[in-house]
């Protein structure tokens, strides 16, 4: 199967990569799924076995996680100039990327879920701990505008959008640093019309059970 398709319910990670599409901006297929139905049915679970959206296909290939995906569509769209430039851009932009969706998603789901790491923990734990995970997070935003730098790329949408959404739900410290990272990325075109997209959809669909 050709071309582009997109399956996501608009209140998910979903709109990580909604907001990536629209950076890129290249037509798609969307498919909206339900929480405990579609997104559970064979034909969806064929596409994600994991029965979770987000998920691309693309050109007959499937591509899911949100950091992947983002770096997946850089990388198949270099049109948009949102890839890694130079080894420079290189380096900031994979750690920084692959630290928000591992350590910090990984610190950020334990804290919601009530559980806090001892010493011992701490030190088998990629995180270590909460509090670790989201000072090494404020150094990416600190002194630049962008994740690798003067320049915006997928690695924004990814890291911006876990530092949009913690800030704003409170999973993350409203510090300086992020609130103005956070401010900045709300600014843009793309980041405006993949809200206002899935703001339109979400009365059409019931919340997560």
């Amino acid at each position: 199967m050709a071309g582009l398709t997109f399956y996501t319910n608009p209140m998910s990670r979903g709109q990580i990569v909604r907001w990536m599409l629209e950076e890129v901006g290249v037509p798609y297929e969307q498919v909206l799924l339900e929480y405990g139905t579609t997104m559970k049915g064979d034909d969806y679970l064929a596409v994600n076995p994991m029965g979770k959206v987000p998920a691309i296909r693309h050109d007959g290939k499937v591509v899911t996680e949100c950091a992947a995906i983002c770096a997946y569509l850089a990388d198949a769209f270099p049109e948009a100039e949102l890839a890694p430039k130079d080894d420079a851009e290189r380096a900031d932009y994979y750690r920084w990327m692959f630290f928000a969706s591992g350590p910090v998603e990984q610190a950020i789901t334990n804290r919601n879920f009530g559980f806090k790491t001892d010493d011992e923990q701490e030190r088998m734990a990629g995180y270590g701990n909460y509090d670790l995970a989201v000072a090494a997070l404020g150094t990416a935003v600190t002194g630049r505008d962008y994740i690798c730098g003067d320049r915006f790329t997928a690695a924004d949408v990814y890291v911006g959008s876990q530092i949009d959404w913690g800030i704003q739900f409170e999973t993350l410290p409203k510090t300086p640093a992020f609130e103005a990272y956070a401010a900045r990325l709300r600014e843009r075109d793309a980041y405006k019309s993949a809200k206002a997209i899935d703001a339109a959809l979400m009365p059409e669909q019931p919340a997560a059970g």
